[in-house]
């Protein structure tokens, strides 16, 4: 019995020494990390929004505050269809508009009366977050929730009262609806709005007004688990990444400082030294828009489309938070859900088998065999491969065995002990026994994914260039996605030329101009062709290996510019407005005090019922937010046919729309009223004109 208990206490001391060793040799936390709530966000990856308010039924962006809850009255509305959609695409939440900037609020708060239970939706006895609410609990999604701290509507908007107005409403969302995974706050604050009958202009000091330490205190205590997503110049749980395009930047660090100014720099691509863990959120929507228009039915993002998307979001240490605007019916259209199940679809398939599952993984450097090569592969998120205290540059490799294809690498840190890695490179071993770069990046954070075209090997080595700490790497994974051809671009010059390019050099165009669907027997494009006049163009991306095509592309072109010309301009580059490519843009400087006019000679007189607006692609200043439009048949006497506001234009500077009654035209005007950022720039890539 005694030798029993002396050999017991000798296993016990190996073990508990073991235990020990690995402790005392396991690295330690470098820098900011995540607390567990934005752990327990990042994992998520991917999640909707949806909005839906009175614009649904406005055909608007922004509402003002002034339409009447009466028009609120969707015809079969269905959260749980919502809910399965985004289940089946592979979402794990919904962040919900309770309510956006017009005021109007999707549940019956008791402290406003502009919200739907005065809509003759369900009587007035309806409740939509509450559906929602419902509805995620039944398909396992996590709600969150979005409250505009802008309100159009409020009387009180502006003054101290408001924040308490506010603050009764953000209890009500965070109290009646069970757990919340975040709050999100919009950036937008202050301008025109109704303001409970004013209708008039009120400007806020964003920095202050709000007093967020104190609403953030608020959160915490109702929702503890939430994490808090802000715009507003006080730092919170996430950021936003500068742009609604749908992409974070290649470099992404998860840092920020926690006070100080946050240029898009930052924004885009966090700071490598910052002294607080703040990951960027990726947000964009499935359409052009945020909220439900017909005319966007066409415009549905396509697959390729959203699979950029997807890389350049959570596959860049991102998550996506990709938007659905719910339609007038209430519900999730059908173009918008087969987009979001196609890109699903395609996801599974390219992540389906990884290659380097089972197969043999050796490193230059390791710390031990508690994070020894092997945890890269072994499918457990909390082992990972570490080097040596101080060893900074390391490389993996892994040996599939035989010759493997693949174009696609994965790969993640274990982000609880900090975000290390500065700079990689992955490598291939070519048949031929020659080592291929495949590409060189910076950094990784949470998960990294590449992408680079189709290459057969037989070994693959991941090698870290620079870290700031020793690096711990978590998972590598290699994968064969299936190809998915890109729609061409269709454009058309001033002088009537049209040029079709394929973005896959290797694929063949074909065409149609007669409304029919293009097939690879269709006329093929060889070279640009002349086409004056209204034409709409339909043309494909073919690929003769793999006997397949890409989405279409559809591009309707109204009466040609051949014979535009700019009269109140000198410059000979302000020609870039009209040369049909959005990629050029001109911007008319120094021009400090609004209005700022752009008048075009149309050549001859037409029948024009609308007009379209580009903003430049390259800057995010100089964009026209407040417009006016004029007409003239002699350049003498202007008619004013249509003014307003291009609502959220900086964020999403994508075609402006705007339609009037037809008048008939010879010249044009477009006036500027008010940039984005009010400065003295107003830029232009296209201006354009719409016809019966």
């Amino acid at each position: 019995m005694k030798t029993k208990h002396i050999l017991f206490a000798v296993l016990f001391f190996l073990c508990t020494a073991n235990i020990t060793r690995a402790q005392i040799n396991a690295p330690k936390p470098y820098g900011p990390v995540p607390t567990q709530q934005q752990m327990n966000w990042q994992e998520m990856e991917y999640y909707a929004f949806v909005h839906l308010s009175t614009n649904t039924f406005t055909d608007q962006e922004w509402g003002y505050g002034e339409d009447d809850p009466k028009i609120f009255n969707p015809t079969n509305l269905d959260c749980r269809q919502w809910a399965r959609v985004c289940k089946e695409a592979g979402m794990k939440g919904i962040i919900i508009t309770a309510k956006h900037h017009s005021g109007f609020c999707l549940w019956p708060s008791k402290y406003t009366e502009y919200s739907i239970k005065n809509s003759p939706w369900k009587n007035g006895k309806g409740d939509i977050v509450g559906d929602l609410a419902k509805a995620c609990k039944e398909y396992g999604l996590k709600l969150g929730i979005y409250l505009s701290p802008w309100d159009r509507n409020s009387a009180e908007y502006g003054r101290p009262e408001y924040i308490t107005y506010f603050r009764n409403q953000l209890k009500e969302l965070l109290t009646n609806y069970g757990e919340i995974f975040e709050v999100w706050f919009d950036g937008a604050n202050g301008g025109s709005g109704y303001y409970g009958g004013a209708k008039e202009t009120r400007t806020i000091d964003r920095t202050t007004y709000y007093d967020w330490q104190n609403t953030y205190k608020l959160i915490r205590e109702l929702q503890p688990n939430a994490v808090i997503w802000n715009d507003n110049g006080d730092r919170a749980d996430l950021r936003w990444v500068g742009t609604e395009g749908g992409s974070v930047g290649e470099k992404n660090w998860s840092l920020l400082n926690k006070t100080g100014d946050v240029p898009y720099e930052m924004l885009h691509h966090g700071l490598e030294n910052g002294d607080s863990w703040v990951p960027g959120e990726v947000n964009t929507s499935i359409r052009p828009g945020w909220f439900y228009h017909s005319y966007e039915d066409s415009r549905v993002k396509t697959l390729p489309h959203l699979l950029e998307t997807y890389y350049n979001s959570f596959g860049r240490n991102g998550t996506l938070l990709l938007n659905f605007p719910i339609d007038g019916r209430g519900r999730i259209h059908e173009k918008d859900e087969k987009a979001a199940l196609e890109l699903a679809k395609a996801v599974k398939k390219a992540f389906s088998v990884d290659l380097a599952k089972n197969r043999s993984a050796v490193a230059s450097n390791e710390r031990g065999k508690n994070y020894s090569a092997d945890k890269v592969l072994d499918g457990n998120k909390n082992t990972y491969w570490a080097t040596g205290e101080g060893v900074l540059n390391a490389s993996l490799t892994i040996d599939f065995g035989h010759v493997t294809a693949f174009n696609r690498f994965l790969v993640q840190e274990y982000i609880l002990l900090g975000q290390r890695v500065k700079a990689f490179k992955i490598e291939a071993l070519l048949e031929n026994g020659t080592w291929k770069e495949l590409d060189k990046q910076t950094t990784i954070g949470y998960k990294r994914i590449l992408v680079f075209p189709t290459v057969w090997a037989t070994k693959l080595r991941f090698t870290i260039l620079d870290a700031k700490s020793n690096p711990v790497i978590s998972t590598l994974g290699v994968y064969l996605a299936p190809q998915v051809l890109t729609a061409p671009t269709i454009e058309r010059n001033q002088s009537g030329v049209v040029v079709i390019e394929p973005n896959d050099k290797e694929s063949a165009v074909f065409y149609t101009l007669d409304g029919t669907t293009p097939t690879n027997k269709s006329k093929k494009y060889s070279s640009p062709f002349s086409a004056d006049g209204k034409l709409a163009i339909q043309a494909i991306a073919y690929s003769s290996e793999a006997k397949k095509s890409s989405p279409v592309a559809r591009q309707v072109f109204d009466v040609s510019k051949k014979d535009w010309v700019i009269l109140n301009i000198s410059d000979a580059q302000a020609k870039q407005i009209l040369d049909g490519d959005p990629n050029t843009a001109w911007y008319q400087k120094n021009q400090r005090k609004a209005p700022v006019d752009l008048t075009i000679d149309l050549g001859r007189e037409i029948d024009i019922n609308g007009f379209r607006y580009l903003p430049g692609q390259g800057r995010t200043s100089g964009i026209v937010s407040k417009y006016q439009f004029f007409v003239s048949t002699d350049n003498k006497k202007w008619e004013l046919t249509d003014e307003g506001e291009f609502s959220n234009i900086k964020n999403n500077p994508l075609w402006q729309n705007k339609q009037f009654n037809t008048r008939k035209a010879r010249y044009i005007l477009l006036r500027s009223l008010q940039t984005t950022d009010a400065d003295d720039v107003v830029g232009y890539a296209e201006i354009d004109i719409t016809t019966l």
